[in-house]
């Protein structure tokens, strides 16, 4: 296994990390017996980073990691890292209240690192500092309680900045992959943080398992061009580890096979050492995606803020989503991120006023309103409701 160090901790994290929020299931609940099989397998072969948070599985990816690791045998090799919850957070109380939980359903004395989870935009991050989160962490560490503080973010690029600013952080967490170039943080973030001495952790390297398995066809086409034969998953993770600044990868891994060729890709991909060629191939591939979407919008943000808070870049990624990889998935991540379960407030399509402020900033001249207009129509339908009322429940678990 190839480690890389993380800067300001000297702690030497193997290329690919356990991702816990997709562990094997049965009958709605973890698949207890493989989830452990799977998790010893990959132990083995050298990982030793595990990634949690307070909802996962329901609020139970912790407790099971807690009966996993209580075999010292196995925690002394692993770092384990857990998530505060923004969306739970109203008193400075909640913070101390939630970490003892999760401390307990860990079994764990210290969290190794501990995250701010999933910061939407400027106004959640601000929110947490005027409750004092930043003076939570550091007590938290100087009690011992946790040893290392970062952040995952799913926020424009200029935010995740201010982020990075904002504190000393250890590591921080962003969405990255060959879609997600200019999208979120990006690669000018993934290159800020690192400039930072910040260890940067990639989450949704596949696009939540889209980037792999079954691809559009014209996506395969391109894939069988290439002159050895690898997977569109082993692709897409060799343009991640291909940049210097990565850390490591999270793959939320529950598949056997998937578990074996992502280790076995860890273990082979070196910083810097694609060929040309193959960078120009995965950058047909990303134009190829890029076709098949249905607004042509960069993520650049410029069309941002908009006074009714509608996150005008975020719906169009959930929307363009919904036509490369599926309705269901879209339609989720859609009410997830930008309903009122991850944030203090909506940030839908259907909150527009029409103002046309936006439009006014569009480099890419995109008609915005109607645009919006049509991610209403189809991401926030009759299922809306109950959707977002069956996500709030799990995230709130």
């Amino acid at each position: 296994m190839q480690y890389r160090k993380i800067p300001k901790t000297g702690d030497q994290i193997s290329a690919i990390g356990y991702g816990c929020m997709r562990l094997p299931s049965r009958m709605g609940r973890i698949d207890e017996k493989k989830a452990e099989a799977q998790i010893r397998y990959a132990i083995e072969q050298g990982v030793n980073y595990f990634d949690t948070a307070y909802p996962y599985h329901s609020g139970s990816s912790e407790s099971f990691l807690g009966k996993i690791f209580s075999d010292t045998s196995l925690r002394n090799r692993v770092k384990i890292a857990t998530k505060l919850p923004p969306w739970s957070i109203k008193s400075r109380a909640d913070m101390d209240r939630i970490l003892q939980s999760q401390l307990q359903k860990l079994q764990l004395k210290t969290i190794d690192y501990y995250l701010v989870h999933g910061i939407m935009s400027q106004a959640v991050w601000d929110r947490l500092k005027e409750l004092g989160v930043i003076e939570f962490l550091e007590t938290s560490r100087e009690q011992g309680l946790i040893k290392n503080i970062g952040f995952s973010a799913h926020c424009d690029l200029q935010t995740f900045k201010n982020i990075v600013d904002d504190y000393d952080w250890a590591m921080c967490q962003i969405q990255y992959n060959y879609l997600d170039e200019y999208n979120q943080a990006g690669t000018e973030g993934l290159k800020y943080a690192a400039d930072r001495d910040i260890a940067v952790f990639v989450m949704e390297p596949l696009r939540g398992g889209n980037l792999a398995g079954k691809v559009p066809v014209a996506v395969q086409r391109e894939w069988d061009k290439a002159s050895i034969t690898r997977s569109p998953a082993e692709w897409a993770l060799r343009w991640i580890w291909n940049h210097p600044e990565v850390t490591c990868i999270l793959s939320g891994m529950n598949n056997d096979e998937h578990i074996k060729e992502n280790i076995n890709t860890a273990r082979e991909t070196l910083p810097s050492s694609m060929s040309q060629a193959d960078i120009e191939l995965v950058e047909r591939v990303r134009d190829i995606y890029k076709s098949l979407t249905k607004v042509p919008c960069t993520g650049c943000a410029y069309c941002l803020p908009c006074p009714a808070g509608v996150n005008i870049p975020q719906c169009f990624t959930h929307y363009n989503n919904k036509y490369l990889f599926g309705h269901l998935d879209s339609m989720i991540m859609y009410h997830t991120q930008l309903g009122d379960v991850m944030s203090d407030k909506a940030a839908k399509a259907s909150l527009c006023i029409n103002c046309g402020k936006c439009e006014k900033h569009c480099p890419q001249h995109i008609e915005i309103r109607k645009e919006l207009k049509n991610v209403t129509s189809e991401l926030d339908g009759l299922l809306a409701k109950p959707l977002a009322w069956m996500i709030k429940r799990v995230l709130k678990a």
